[in-house]
């Protein structure tokens, strides 16, 4: 009988079964059974390498953005504001934050300061759908406030990045937070205005004005944004 099924018959039946001892001198070796395969972990898709900011294209962005956690922004708001307009835009214009009517909507610029936006851009034969309009962050800070050096730091690699794919041939810079975040600089947009400055790598031309809600409460200020409008205009030919 095969010694594995009679070993095994006699545990079934309860009887103890008795091992012979080596002769003496004899040393035994434990027999080491071999080492039994274990087959290679399937990758886990969830710990695959995220791609850059940089690297990605419109749709990819987009996505990054609406699912962004980078700031504590992202627990207060409705949705984010990535952008709107022509991807392949000359012009482009950058804001500071959304506000309610953004955040609710997820569109840059559409109460009473985006109206004004888009009056300013038809003054100089341009329609919202010819530019394109971004803000320095993409969630609503809570309660409109200026962004925090950390918040617009946290969205600015979504910034470059649409600015890296729009390659505009100007940015319109609107108001003191877009102006200091954009230039890295503390001067006054009183300052900044009629001066062309540059921005990133690829050294975009960048003017900077009064922000629409800004032209709201001050409208005396409302000829001086028409001299950037304009200077924006020669810079575009």
């Amino acid at each position: 009988m095969n010694p594995q099924r009679r070993q095994a018959y006699l545990l079934a039946m309860g009887l103890e079964t008795w091992q012979r001892r080596a002769a003496p001198g004899v040393r035994q070796v434990p027999v080491t059974p071999p080492p039994r395969e274990v087959p290679p972990a399937a990758p886990d898709p969830s710990r695959a390498p995220e791609i850059p900011v940089a690297e990605l294209d419109w749709p990819a962005l987009q996505a990054r953005v609406a699912a962004c956690r980078r700031c504590e922004l992202h627990r207060g708001r409705t949705q984010t504001v990535f952008g709107v307009g022509n991807p392949d835009a000359d012009l482009m214009v950058v804001g500071e934050a959304p506000g309610a009517d953004e955040d609710r909507l997820g569109e840059p610029f559409v109460g009473r300061a985006g109206q004004l936006l888009t009056a300013m851009l038809r003054a100089i034969g341009l329609q919202r759908t010819d530019v394109y309009i971004a803000n320095i962050l993409k969630c609503r800070p809570p309660g409109n406030r200026n962004p925090t050096l950390e918040e617009a730091a946290a969205c600015q690699p979504f910034l470059e990045r649409q600015i890296a794919l729009i390659r505009p041939k100007l940015i319109l810079s609107v108001g003191a937070v877009s102006a200091h975040n954009l230039l890295g600089t503390e001067e006054s947009v009183g300052k900044l205005r009629r001066r062309v400055h540059h921005y990133g790598a690829a050294a975009v031309p960048v003017l900077v004005t009064y922000h629409p809600a800004y032209l709201l409460r001050r409208p005396e200020e409302k000829a001086k944004a028409w001299e950037d409008l304009q200077q924006a205009v020669r810079l575009l030919r």
